[in-house]
């Protein structure tokens, strides 16, 4: 995983993910209370979205592995590595 981020003093939450993840028109096939532990699917162009408004909205760029991205199969997983992607760039930025 590959990181920087810009310092927005906001931490990215289950809550606030599953909002990104609520746009109907990236992802159709979500449910609005999509469960944390819920099996999670994204495509390449619904990731690319997702990364691209978290950069816009937390400052936090990030460049998943192939390894990573098959990694990120629910709500929770998802959230948890945005999470540590912010707190390294937060460390690499200190």
């Amino acid at each position: 995983m590959s990181t920087s981020t810009g310092a927005t003093g906001t931490d990215i939450t289950t809550d606030s993910v599953r909002e990104l993840l609520s746009d109907r028109k990236v992802f159709p096939g979500l449910p609005e209370d999509l469960g944390e532990d819920a099996e999670l699917v994204l495509d390449s162009l619904g990731l690319v979205w997702l990364l691209h408004v978290v950069e816009e909205r937390y400052g936090l760029v990030v460049e998943p592995t192939d390894e990573d991205i098959a990694g990120l199969t629910s709500l929770r997983r998802l959230t948890g590595y945005l999470r540590t992607a912010q707190r390294e760039g937060a460390r690499d930025d200190a």
